[in-house]
């Protein structure tokens, strides 16, 4: 018996017939059996009808584990012949009886099959091999793939089949063909959500800080977050789960960016009107204190209504620096409608405006001239607020101290406890002004117990101005001698200036105002008047002796 290669013949034998059995074993994209003839790091050696061919090892391996070993029979795909060696795939094997079991379901033309894989390889000129998760392959050619080639590998995408050749076990799809159906089907959609304005059921999608992505049945919309209540904008989060089915309105469509625009609250009874209805500024509300700002609290009335509860509406006093003092998110409270706008949906109310009104208490108590204790509660540039029990009065600069130019900040730290005096009530601006100065007697009191209006007294000069020259006077009480008060200067006479000594006489002690005019024109026309009283009482001197001792003088 002779031997041909893998092939036994005997003389009987047809010779031609057996070689071309042979020949139609190793045809291109034929399955056929082979004998695995050597392992090594890279391939499989597979010998078939006595030609040889590798299949990379990563084809045959499970894990890290090889399935196969030498001399075990192996199903391949012969993909190419070069000579007497072979190009083989165990790989397309798979791949060939997936597509065998992928061509008995759908046929060679399915309708509308949608696939989905990962772009595995880029075959430049002619398209995009697309591998699913369970290693079915496809082939993309590349006018239908409306993707670039540059970057494509690894990318996820959804194609449309578009035929399917048992010839050549390949499936041709088209991402271009899905994407224009879909845009098709979604203009369809859209022009058959807007027909009318009735709501309609959809299905969250997504859920974001902005809105929620909502299912039309096909077509997505946004809900953004100022369309879900009628309060204002809110967390989706906080009101809605994925999943959840909704009533929505179509609020609008930009065709050119494709934004579908929904709205949940157009969807239900607008709160507004009922509460224009029912309610008017001045009514008293039970409210509930729903959420906390730094200006404020907001107040929910139940019916997806929030008003704002002003922090400066929250009590009486000028100090509440945080709502959460005085309030907690659920408290049930009592306000008045203060300010309502059903048109721009805005609703303010109040708090201090049913509570017991301080200043009209204070003024029932304290009277003008009544020396009372509080506390420093603000420090300004002019001054400084105490705390009066519930009420804050003003004490300005000037009344905290007889001395010049005293400032309260300077003198004072917030909660340090004053006496003061009140001074002023103003009912209608509801002011308090306060004073510490008019508990004591001032340097003006102190110098009018020595002197009188009339008193000639010597000062000296402490400050010029152009209205005139202030002197120092007892107890760092300032005298004013007003520029017309003054003597002209005669011609080679000095001018005036501080330190200089001047004489004059007392016009005025203005004892509230802590102040002393002089005057020195006052005080020459004061000395003639005696001089004069002086020579009618002196019989024995003549006038002309008189006059001639003045002239003397």
């Amino acid at each position: 018996m002779k031997k041909f290669k893998d092939f036994e013949i005997d003389g009987d034998d047809d010779f031609a017939a057996m070689f071309e059995e042979s020949e139609k074993s190793t045809q291109t994209n034929t399955v056929t059996d082979g004998e695995v003839v050597a392992i090594n790091d890279e391939s499989f050696i597979v010998s078939i009808g006595g030609k040889e061919g590798r299949i990379p090892l990563s084809e045959i391996t499970n894990g890290d584990e090889v399935k196969y070993k030498v001399g075990d029979t192996i199903t391949v795909m012969v993909v190419g012949t070069r000579g007497e060696n072979l190009s083989l795939s165990y790989k397309k094997v798979l791949q060939k009886a997936k597509f065998d079991e992928f061509f008995a379901k759908h046929g060679e033309e399915p309708e509308n099959l949608i696939v989905e894989g990962t772009v595995v390889l880029v075959k430049q000129r002619a398209g995009f091999i697309v591998e699913s998760e369970d290693g079915m392959e496809f082939f993309m050619p590349m006018a239908q793939g409306y993707l670039k080639a540059f970057g494509a590998v690894g990318k996820k995408i959804k194609a449309i089949v578009l035929k399917v050749k048992q010839e050549t076990s390949s499936i041709v799809i088209s991402r271009k063909k899905l994407i224009e159906d879909f845009q098709k089907n979604k203009e369809e959609q859209i022009t058959k959500l807007m027909e009318t304005n009735e709501p309609k059921i959809g299905t969250i999608k997504k859920i974001t800080s902005y809105g929620m992505f909502v299912d039309m049945g096909g077509v997505d919309g946004l809900v953004n977050y100022n369309e879900i209540s009628y309060k204002g904008p809110v967390n989706p989060s906080q009101y809605y789960e994925e999943g959840d089915k909704v009533e929505v309105v179509v609020k609008s469509y930009n065709k050119e960016k494709g934004h579908l625009s929904l709205s949940i609250k157009d969807a239900m009874p607008n709160p507004w009107e009922e509460v224009q209805e029912q309610l008017e500024v001045g009514d008293t509300i039970t409210v509930t204190v729903s959420n906390f700002e730094s200006y404020g609290a907001f107040v929910d009335l139940g019916n997806d209504i929030e008003g704002l509860l002003h922090i400066s509406e929250i009590s009486w006093s000028k100090n509440v620096k945080n709502p959460k003092d005085y309030l907690n998110i659920g408290d049930e409270i009592n306000v008045e409608v203060i300010d309502l706008d059903c048109v721009k949906r805005k609703l303010r109310v109040s708090l201090k405006s049913l509570l017991p009104k301080p200043f009209k208490k204070f003024v029932e108590n304290t009277k003008t001239g009544d020396i009372i204790k509080g506390t420093v509660a603000t420090l300004t540039e002019f001054g400084a607020f105490i705390s009066i029990g519930e009420v804050d009065g003003l004490l300005h600069n000037e009344e905290a101290s007889w001395e010049a130019n005293v400032k309260c900040k300077n003198v004072y730290k917030k909660g340090d406890e004053v006496e003061v005096k009140v001074i002023k009530i103003d009912r209608e601006k509801e002011n308090i002004s306060l004073s510490i100065k008019a508990m004591g007697e001032s340097p003006a009191d102190q110098f009018a117990t020595k002197y009188s209006n009339g008193d000639i007294i010597t000062a000296t000069i402490k400050d010029i101005k152009d209205f005139g020259v202030f002197v120092t006077l007892e107890n760092n009480l300032d005298g004013l001698i007003r520029k017309e008060d003054l003597l002209v200067v005669a011609e080679g006479e000095e001018e005036l200036k501080i330190g200089d000594e001047v004489e004059s006489v007392i016009v005025n002690i203005d004892r509230q105002n802590n102040r002393v005019r002089l005057s020195v024109r006052r005080l020459e026309s004061q000395q003639n008047r005696d001089m004069m009283k002086s020579v009618s009482d002196d019989s024995a001197m003549t006038l002309g002796d008189a006059l001639a001792g003045q002239l003397k003088k």
